[in-house]
């Protein structure tokens, strides 16, 4: 029987990934073989180009990702965006003063556009240690100073799933919020999430929804669950993502996604 799919679509951080940020020679293996099979495979994830590209070019990577959340599709083999949505940044700072009115001060970063746009980090957020680059700010201003992806929202004491609640229940008609990872609150241009971005790059691929497989574990990946005929979180994945996956999969760090691929293969 051949492939069943003409798309994979693939979170990276604790999907793609282990928790090494590398990516298993066994997962790498039954990719290779999917696209040997016909279809493509599209990396979709919440990171920006700039924070992504190292990781496809690991891969050996030349076909396009949906990167930012959904904002911006990415050729990775020509180093090219090809397409990039900026967050309206007078909505934006009018949204996180509405929510600071309502749970006090946030901690704040953001992921400026374009192909090397950099992450500003503000006073009081917490970075997760790792290898990806960020520029410190102290001056609120340098954080409006030029066009934004998204911007990052951090509460001293609302946990991420309280702090995401409470932004959409306040400012939900004026931005979108998504919890992205741990630590990972996100404010986003209404209606744009991981769905919107991989129909685009689907589509310059002359691919449909009833054709793809999507592998995630975050809520950020529900709405390429929606959009995907097939969702498979992975074990390590947030209950909300479970909640409406058709199938569970093993952890990142025990190959789910070459699991499931492996056994499509063989069928």
């Amino acid at each position: 029987m051949p492939f069943p799919y003409k798309l994979v679509a693939t979170d990276l951080d604790g999907t793609l990934l282990r928790s090494d940020d590398t990516v298993s020679q066994r997962t790498r293996d039954a990719l290779a073989a999917a696209t040997a099979a016909g279809a493509a495979h599209i990396v979709v994830t919440g990171r920006a180009v700039p924070w992504t590209r190292h990781i496809l070019d690991d891969l050996g990577y030349d076909g396009l990702a949906v990167c930012g959340q959904g904002a911006q599709v990415y050729h990775a083999g020509e180093h090219r965006l090809l397409t990039s949505v900026t967050l309206d940044r007078q909505l934006a700072g009018l949204a996180l003063s509405k929510l600071e009115a309502e749970v006090g001060p946030l901690a704040l970063a953001a992921s400026r556009d374009g192909l090397d746009g950099e992450v500003l980090v503000g006073p009081g957020y917490r970075v997760q240690e790792g290898p990806l680059p960020y520029v410190p700010y102290e001056d609120p201003a340098d954080l409006w100073s030029a066009p934004l992806n998204k911007v990052y929202i951090q509460h001293p004491e609302l946990d991420d799933d309280a702090l995401a609640l409470a932004a959409r229940q306040t400012v939900g008609g004026l931005v979108d919020v998504v919890m992205a990872g741990a630590g990972v609150v996100e404010v986003l241009p209404l209606g744009l999430s991981k769905a919107t971005g991989l129909s685009l790059a689907a589509r310059r691929l002359g691919v449909k929804a009833v054709d793809t497989i999507a592998f995630g574990d975050m809520p950020n990946d529900i709405p390429m669950f929606a959009w995907a005929h097939h969702g498979v979180a992975m074990a390590n994945a947030h209950d909300d993502l479970k909640a409406v996956a058709h199938e569970i999969t093993a952890s990142n760090d025990q190959d789910g996604i070459a699991v499931v691929l492996e056994e499509l293969l063989s069928a």
